[in-house]
């Protein structure tokens, strides 16, 4: 594996290796691949990482890589970057020793169902390909799976992981859509919006696909996207979306319209990629049917963890039937009252939980919303449970942080859908 000029100098040194989740443990990999030595620090202390990283500590060091956990303004990056450490993300690190073309996938909802959508699709299509980034497996993976047949990496890329490229050049890049998140890492919309637009810099080839919201929101800007950016709208794809698939419905219908411009564009066949999106299953835990009890289906949106993904899986909902919503969690900054106020339009209950809960609370009956508290999510489940009727739906999209009360997203569904079973198993019409 060649080292680029510029990195092998800091090479002699340690590496420091800041984080030691997913992120931090691949890049650590990758050091050991090329032969360098990490050195590991994590706040918590995992994987015997050193707690404390100081002036002392970022002396040690000539280069540092760190996971998307840490923010520009982290103290331990301050530091390194006061001693002249060069200080690279885990993806912009591993980009350097990745060649071969890669396609970028961000956007504040559906990425990573367009990202998968796009693996499955060209598997389909006859190329190797593999999602990688913000998904849960590393870019810094990548570079040990090149072969005979080396893959087409679909990257996730969140904004955390954006915000300081300067080396990972996508061949592509699809930007699903932009709202409000993820305002307690950023200072504000503009700045988050910027961060993703490091993707656009960072562009290797002229192939720019966007959905409609990012075009509206780069007008409020200032900010001119290139000549060549391709729009895609869920206006133009709504006669050609197949019958019966998962894109079918209105928050996926974005995503099938960015992988079909993408996909005409490559001049790939428009009837592989229809025959992809009838056989593609999306991601667990974003909006799912879970059961139906006693006429009240039950849809698991764990996975929506801001205000848009939300109201996404409202607009899903039959119009034709009230919904109780359950909700709630870690906050993200943002706007809570005036998100409050627009669910208030659209739920006939909601069943609260979380650090946000007391406010969405208070919030909801200023709204002559019927609201309540739970200490626990199963608890919530039951109290949606008793609040539903035949022909109404409990729709479960949170709209926030999972991390107040549970490990990740995907355990926070496991236990809705867990709950949501259990209720079914037992006496449904005993209430």
């Amino acid at each position: 594996m060649n080292i680029p000029k510029n990195i092998a100098p800091l090479l002699s040194r340690p590496v420091a290796v800041l984080g030691t989740g997913v992120s931090g443990t691949a890049a650590s990999c990758l050091l050991e691949r090329i032969g360098a030595t990490p050195a590991l620090y994590d706040e918590k202390g995992g994987n015997n990482a050193a707690t404390a990283f100081g002036a002392a500590e970022a002396g040690r060091h000539r280069l540092v890589v760190y996971s998307p956990g840490f923010a520009q303004n982290h103290p331990w990056l301050l530091a390194a970057r006061r001693t002249g450490a060069l200080c690279m993300g885990e993806l912009d690190f591993a980009s350097l020793f990745w060649t071969a073309p890669a396609i970028a996938v961000t956007g504040t909802n559906g990425k990573t169902t367009l990202t998968e959508f796009l693996v499955f699709a060209h598997k389909r299509n006859g190329r190797e390909s593999i999602a990688t980034g913000n998904n849960g497996f590393p870019f810094s993976r990548i570079p040990g799976l090149a072969g005979n047949r080396t893959p087409l990496p679909v990257c996730e890329v969140s904004s955390f992981q954006a915000e300081d490229l300067r080396h990972f050049a996508p061949s592509a890049l699809l930007w699903t859509n932009f709202d409000e998140d993820h305002l307690d890492r950023h200072r504000d919309l503009e700045t988050y919006f910027r961060a993703k637009h490091k993707l656009v810099d960072r562009l290797a080839t002229r192939r720019l696909i966007v959905g409609e919201s990012v075009v509206a929101f780069a007008r409020k800007l200032g900010l001119a996207l290139p000549s060549f950016t391709e729009v895609a709208s869920r206006a133009g794809v709504a006669d050609r979306v197949p019958q019966g698939c998962v894109f079918s419905t209105f928050p996926q219908m974005e995503n099938y319209a960015l992988a079909r411009c993408y996909w005409l564009a490559e001049g790939f066949s428009e009837h592989t990629l229809e025959d992809a999106a009838r056989l593609f299953t999306p991601v667990r835990h974003r909006l799912a049917e879970v059961a139906q009890i006693d006429g009240v289906t039950y849809w698991n949106d764990s996975k929506g963890t801001n205000f848009h993904a939300v109201m996404a899986a409202l607009e899903a909902m039959p119009r034709t039937a009230a919904t109780h919503w359950i909700g709630g969690g870690q906050g993200k900054g943002g706007d809570l009252g005036a998100f409050a106020r627009r669910l208030s339009k659209r739920v006939k209950s909601a069943c609260l939980i979380g650090e946000t809960a007391p406010e969405l609370h208070g919030i909801f009956l200023e709204n002559g919303v019927p609201s309540a508290i739970f200490k626990n999510l199963p608890d919530a489940v039951h109290g949606a449970w008793r609040a539903a009727s035949a022909g109404e739906s409990v729709l479960f999209s949170p709209g926030f942080a999972s991390f107040d009360m549970f490990a990740s997203y995907a355990e926070r569904g496991l236990v809705f859908e867990q709950t949501v079973q259990a209720l079914k198993n037992a006496a449904p019409n005993a209430k």
